[in-house]
């Protein structure tokens, strides 16, 4: 696409007059006079999704208990049908992935699983700037094994503050590191790291690596297979659609069926000896194996449907025109808020920066709680950023202008000094 982007009110209409994705739009639940920027957070409902949720309702009420045997054991077997359709989006085969638990409960199976010290071999190596959840884990995990996190917790800050250096992180990657465990995309800054330089050095030195995916899986192109990493983990309600607390998804590299999971759950059992009810545990040997309770079938239901407009539109289609659509983003902030204090506070490379935009400002909190006044939905993250996504299956040009308007005007008469500071439970 032409990056040649132009000012005027006209422009971003031709843009979506020749969008190539813009008919995915009218398959989501987008609301009159919102500007929905919020989709890195949690994407908007599709039609689909809806459909394939009262589905699986209508059945489950029809069947009943009965409803594990419909369709071939469609529901019984979900995950396996939904790693199929996941397969595609990040690049691995479908028995390589679970769709399962949560994104913690993931990463504790996946931590629990390669972590595995030795007197001289003990660290996870982690930064300071990812989203907490991942190092809650790590640090819960170490010390089930015994060691204080304080010794077993190695940390990479970023170089500024903000952003992470890969060869700094490599630079830490010495022989006391067992595991490497790391975001794609960081939430606050967009930022992409090499996935595979790191992948590459962590393997020839014998560490286990594995990638959290959450702000990355849907927004940009991944493909595991090349990767060769050791295991992955990602949600599936941000970029994906798949719904509030939808199920999240695990990798497990093919190479490692042969492992026992750290935990053990009846559904990572062999389907053939699942009903049998044995009480010694008999891995299911693909990454099925590593589920842990029955399929969560409402939180599954609705990413089936979402999946469907994934398969549709294509990766490649969909990260060419977010690149597209937050460059053109960023091209009317520089060219319009600058002077009012704002500043783009991720990378502008395209290899670098995700599917969100952020902006920063010293009063980034009340001028995201003015523009969700004005019927904008952004979000805040402290201590100074506003994170716009422009989402490439629902989200407009015409939205991206109108956005940058209501900035422009908010910053102009100052609205947003009337905002208290008394903030609600989620910002």
């Amino acid at each position: 696409m032409d990056r040649n982007y132009q000012e005027g009110p006209d422009y971003p209409k031709f843009l979506d007059n020749n969008d190539p994705l813009g008919h995915f739009r009218q398959r989501f639940y987008v609301k009159k006079d919102v500007i929905y920027m919020c989709g890195n957070s949690l994407g908007l409902a599709s039609k689909e999704a809806d459909e394939y949720t009262q589905k699986a309702m209508d059945v489950w009420k029809e069947e009943g208990i009965k409803m594990w045997n419909y369709d071939n054991a469609k529901y019984f077997l979900y995950s396996d049908y939904l790693a199929g359709m996941m397969a595609p989006i990040v690049g691995a085969d479908a028995n390589e992935i679970a769709v399962v638990s949560s994104t913690t409960v993931n990463i504790h199976q996946v931590i629990s699983t390669f972590y595995k010290p030795t007197e001289t071999r003990y660290k996870i190596l982690v930064d300071d700037i990812n989203f907490p959840t991942d190092r809650y884990v790590v640090d819960s995990q170490v010390r089930l094994k015994g060691y204080d996190p304080k010794d077993a917790v190695k940390i990479v800050s970023p170089y500024n503050g903000k952003f992470m250096d890969e060869d700094e992180i490599i630079n830490n990657m010495t022989p006391d590191v067992a595991v490497v465990f790391l975001p794609t995309v960081y939430y606050r800054t967009a930022q992409i790291l090499d996935m595979d330089k790191i992948t590459k050095v962590a393997k020839e030195r014998g560490i286990v690596i594995g990638w959290d995916l959450c702000h990355a899986v849907g927004a940009i192109e991944i493909n595991l297979t090349d990767l060769d990493a050791d295991f992955a983990v990602w949600c599936t309600y941000k970029y994906l659609n798949g719904g509030p607390g939808s199920a999240a998804a695990l990798y497990i590299n093919k190479r490692h069926f042969q492992m026992l999971p750290g935990m053990f759950g009846w559904y990572g059992n062999k389907t053939e000896t699942q009903f049998a009810l044995n009480q010694e545990f008999e891995h299911q040997q693909d990454a099925s194996g590593w589920q842990l309770g029955s399929p969560t079938v409402a939180s599954m239901a609705g990413l089936e449907g979402a999946l469907k407009i994934f398969s549709e539109a294509g990766m490649d289609s969909i990260r060419k025109k977010s690149l597209h659509i937050t460059g053109y983003l960023m091209f009317l902030i520089e060219t319009k808020l600058l002077k009012y204090g704002f500043s783009i506070g991720n990378f502008k490379e395209d290899s670098k920066r995700g599917g969100h935009v952020c902006l920063e400002h010293d009063e980034a909190y009340k001028i995201s709680t003015t523009l969700k006044k004005r019927g904008v939905v952004p979000d805040f993250r402290p201590p100074n950023v506003i994170r716009l996504a422009p989402v490439a299956l629902y989200n407009t040009y015409q939205e991206v202008y109108d956005l940058v308007e209501i900035l422009l005007n908010i910053a102009k008469t100052g609205s947003y000094k009337e905002v208290g500071d008394n903030r609600p439970l989620v910002v």
